[in-house]
């Protein structure tokens, strides 16, 4: 049986180990389409703090690793994926062919479309090749104006401040994370910014980008110019498919799998931020972009293709923030559902905030904002789909109890 992995990301790598503990005589080949050793793209904020080196954001640091498991990490990026005879083409234009197929890109970053985009010092933060390059451009008193402070935005701003920049962010919304957080807990993360020496503009983006003898001139939608050694254009990602033009796959906004990751092509599977799979909570489909989901995922995906029968349970929005050391968490169905009962408390003087999301008895969604001990019950209780009864009333009151109620109704279960 030969396997072909495409992306050597979390999930690529996961399945490939899983596939060989599984079958010692298939042959297994991983497409890492970066040239680089196999790393984890959630470990470069701690690179660019200087928290780790390099070796750091590796997968696995033994050497030897891939070798003594007979994985084949190709140093290659695919170009085209050809169903009906079973082959992936590769951008050097050779042929590989496959029984069984992961696809597990991951996620690209979304680009801005506005002139100038293209000039030197402007930057991306995905890749390694990316926080290299930062690295060497953000030196002490360097002027960087950040365009986007969603999920990655965010979890940067440690790093480059940590490194001496005049840090200031564009958030086109008006509001940081907005994709995970509340109105009111979006505002505390950006008052505590602020506090630790970024500016935050909100209400606008960079409009285009100028050189100016050394260094770069950006100009914002309000008219308003800034002077930047370093453009950082950080606004999203997406699914990284585009390769898979026509090749048959089904795509809406990832590829669609079934509940064993199958995709409607027999022998093509996807794991990760490129597969579109089921939630845990309606069964609704979604692209869930986080790393504890793709490398479950990758996990059951690998299981399945040797001929395992394993349902994968369905993924849950799960989203942990770290900025500039303000925990953020997020769950479920966080901004509630219409008809359904919330609760909201805020403690602004002390960063803290939580706000709960009720579905009749049950607890569908939470966002937290300065809690770090026991958020992970109220994942358990999100996720177990636990009806509360009174405790139910009792988190209305005081939503600060989640975790007696969790092991309130852990006991009751058990």
């Amino acid at each position: 049986m030969k396997h072909v992995i495409i992306g050597a990301g979390p999930a690529g790598i996961t399945a490939a180990e899983v596939l060989r503990r599984l079958d010692g005589e298939a042959s297994i080949t991983v497409l890492d389409g970066e040239g680089e050793l196999p790393y984890a793209r959630m470990a470069i904020p701690y690179m660019l703090s200087g928290g780790i080196g390099e070796e750091g954001t590796l997968l696995r640091r033994d050497a030897d690793h891939y070798r003594m498991l007979r994985i084949d990490i190709e140093k290659a990026r695919a170009a085209a994926v050809d169903t009906a005879a079973g082959t992936v083409r590769l951008a050097d234009g050779r042929v590989i062919p496959y029984d069984r197929l992961l696809i597990a890109t991951g996620s690209v970053p979304s680009r801005e479309n506005i002139e100038g985009i293209d000039l030197p010092g402007v930057h991306t933060c995905w890749t390694l090749a990316d926080a290299r390059a930062i690295v060497a451009a953000v030196r002490p008193g360097a002027r960087v104006v950040q365009m986007g402070a969603g999920f990655v935005g965010c979890i940067i701003m440690q790093g480059l401040v940590s490194r001496g920049a005049e840090l200031t962010v564009l958030v086109r919304s008006g509001r940081v994370v907005s994709r995970m957080m509340p109105p009111k807990a979006s505002e505390m993360i950006a008052r505590w910014c602020g506090t630790q020496g970024v500016r935050i503009m909100g209400k606008t983006q960079a409009a285009r980008l100028e050189r100016d003898g050394n260094a770069l001139k950006v100009t914002l939608t309000t008219g308003e110019t800034l002077p930047a050694d370093v453009y950082l254009s950080v606004v999203g990602v997406k699914p990284g498919i585009d390769f898979l033009a026509g090749s048959g796959i089904a795509i809406e906004n990832g590829i669609v799998v079934d509940e064993h990751l199958r995709s409607n092509v027999p022998g093509v599977y996807a794991a990760g931020d490129v597969a579109e799979s089921r939630d845990c909570l309606y069964g609704k489909h979604q692209v869930n972009a986080i790393q504890p989901n793709a490398v479950e995922q990758a996990r059951i995906a690998a299981m399945n293709m040797v001929g395992r029968d394993v349902p994968f349970i369905g993924s849950l929005a799960i989203n942990v923030l770290d900025t500039m050391g303000l925990i953020s968490n997020s769950f479920g169905q966080w901004e509630g559902e219409e008809g359904g009962t919330k609760v909201e408390h805020i403690d602004e003087a002390n960063s803290r905030y939580i706000s709960l999301q009720f579905s009749g008895e049950r607890l569908i969604g939470a966002s937290t904002v300065g809690f770090t001990d026991h958020v992970g019950a109220l994942r358990g209780l999100i996720q177990g789909k636990v009806k509360l009864g009174a405790w139910r009333e009792r988190l209305l009151s005081d939503p600060s109890l989640f975790m007696a109620a969790y092991l309130a109704m852990s006991e009751k279960l058990a």
